[in-house]
């Protein structure tokens, strides 16, 4: 159904074992092919630089699990035709379409929890930011670069293009669940710690000092006030009390090996800045 919408279909096989890769091209896609199953954010850089080598202007991405339909490719490409953004997202939580939905509960209330603190590192105001339904435009695909092979990529599309100063907007799109609960491979469990873990890396690359920097320095001043402790009980009693002098060493370390960390993670950041500046 999609290839009534675009002028090319094409399908990432992240390392499949059925008949996939077959099935698509008899179907009339491209298909990209991974060796080994790398993860669905490696899938997503794929087709990244599979639709710049295609020299796209537009390139929309839909989930293999049959949830997303097609039909509303039209409506997505909207905003990105009339320019008015250079991101474009199905949300399956805006006006009718979340009253419409029939997603399980555990899903809404996951999703819902990962947009908010995708809300709080990106400065986007979404209500969907793990929706795989998205539309790009010939910028967003110039200017995004992906790193994450896992289900982290969704955020860090959004973090990339708030860097980069790219419009983000959202469509309402609808999903079917019937199909893709039982098509589905991820577990939802790992699948929300694997994103949690995603933006916490994300954050930290971006701004290592103060979120490794600050705690380094914190820990420091914990393990110097335990050895000022354990001094003066020495001074007192003329013991060594090994509980204190353990906490008194585990902070230090630990502050040392945040603060070395913030400076290394600091200087790569600013070298891979000036690299790509040049």
């Amino acid at each position: 159904m999609a290839q009534r919408h675009v002028d090319k279909v094409v399908v990432c096989d992240d390392g499949s074992t059925d008949m996939t890769a077959n099935i698509a091209r008899q179907l009339g896609a491209d298909v990209a092919t991974h060796s080994t199953k790398k993860g669905y954010g490696a899938a997503i850089q794929t087709l990244f630089r599979t639709a710049k080598a295609l020299d796209a202007d537009i390139m929309v991405t839909l989930d293999a699990d049959g949830q997303h339909n097609p039909g509303e490719i039209p409506a997505m490409l909207v905003p990105i035709l009339e320019r008015k953004a250079d991101v474009v997202i199905g949300s399956r939580f805006l006006g009718e379409i979340e009253k419409r939905s029939q997603m399980p509960r555990y899903r809404q209330i996951g999703i819902k929890a990962i947009t908010k603190l995708t809300r709080a590192t990106s400065k986007h105001d979404l209500s969907d930011a793990q929706s795989g339904f998205r539309v790009y435009s010939r910028k967003a695909l110039e200017d995004l670069s992906l790193c994450e092979n896992g289900m982290g990529v969704s955020v860090e599309v959004l973090i990339e293009a708030k860097k980069h100063g790219l419009t983000v907007v959202e469509v309402p799109a609808e999903c079917s669940y019937s199909d893709s609960e039982r098509t589905s491979t991820s577990n939802p469990i790992s699948h929300g710690a694997g994103v949690v873990m995603s933006v916490v890396k994300l954050v930290v690359e971006q701004r290592p000092l103060v979120f490794l920097g600050i705690p380094g320095v914190i820990c420091l001043l914990i393990g110097a006030l335990f050895g000022i402790y354990m001094l003066q009980l020495y001074s007192v009693e003329h013991r060594i009390v090994t509980n204190v002098a353990l906490a008194s060493v585990a902070f230090a370390l630990i502050g040392l090996f945040a603060l070395f960390t913030a400076i290394t993670l600091y200087a790569i950041t600013r070298l891979v800045q000036k690299t790509g500046s040049q």
